[in-house]
């Protein structure tokens, strides 16, 4: 993307979080393009999470509602695929990892197909059902209730046997990270689950698109400074990698080349997984 289409959208971030909403026509007076050019520009910046597309123009997205599931699969696709490999490359294999809900903790449970050994608990039905029909490790599903839209157990039960374990690494994905390193999401069972993994994980990986910087759900989850390390696909806001730095988090930050197109990323990692 260049600079200037990157100057665009910045701009059109910036009037629509402060009006709440602006149409296609007036984006394209203030910006001097073509109506066009601002629906391209809205359907790429919708396609990342930052924008809702209404009728005619662009509001901001919700605080209270998260993309469907079904989109969430297939929005940055190659980019979750990149950010999976870049973090099961620093799983050892023989540990034990705890994976919560998520299309990008999702991706991870696929990166993790080829370790040995591990010990995973879960609250994501996907991950369990994917790790135990193609590994022959162990797979601890979490107690609860399954919810139809996305295979997330979730529930008081969920909490309360996380904590029943000490694992060496938590997997966990967000909604959305604010501008002062809070960390965000929708839902409050899958919040309170997550809390839990935080405490019970030796070492806390989060993995997340560029697309949720900046991103505000409602409910809190922690701060950036609570990570052991972060893994995206391009440089956070410079004030959050400055909050990375001080509080000693890991940055590791996937490329994306041209292979990609093929589902293999290149990343700034070595191939396989650790002994």
């Amino acid at each position: 993307m260049s600079g200037k289409v990157e100057a665009r959208h910045g701009h059109i971030l910036g009037l629509i979080r402060q009006r709440g909403y602006a149409s296609n026509d007036e984006l394209a007076r203030q910006l001097q393009v073509t109506v066009q050019t601002i629906r391209r520009d809205v359907n790429l910046l919708a396609e990342e999470g930052l924008v809702t597309r209404h009728h005619g123009g662009a509001g901001l997205v919700s605080s209270v509602e998260n993309i469907a599931y079904a989109e969430r699969q297939v929005l940055n696709l190659p980019e979750k695929r990149a950010i999976a490999r870049l973090a099961a490359a620093e799983i050892p294999n023989r540990s034990s990892v705890f994976l919560n809900i998520g299309t990008t903790t999702e991706a991870v449970a696929h990166a993790l197909l080829r370790h040995e050994d591990l010990r995973v608990i879960t609250n994501n039905l996907n991950v369990a059902s994917l790790l135990a029909r193609e590994t022959r490790f162990p797979v601890i599903v979490a107690g609860g209730s399954v919810r139809h839209h996305d295979g997330g157990i979730t529930g008081p039960w969920v909490s309360e046997m996380i904590e029943g374990f000490r694992a060496d690494y938590g997997i966990i994905g967000i909604s959305g990270i604010d501008e002062d390193g809070t960390l965000l999401d929708f839902d409050e069972d899958e919040v309170r689950a997550a809390r839990a993994i935080m405490r019970s994980a030796r070492e806390v990986f989060l993995v997340t698109t560029h697309a949720k910087f900046g991103r505000r759900p409602l409910v809190r989850l922690g701060h950036v400074r609570e990570l052991t390390a972060l893994f995206t696909d391009r440089a956070p806001p410079p004030g959050i990698t400055a909050m990375l730095r001080e509080h000693g988090v890991r940055l590791r930050i996937a490329e994306m080349g041209r292979a990609e197109a093929d589902g293999e990323a290149e990343e700034s990692a070595p191939d396989g997984p650790p002994p």
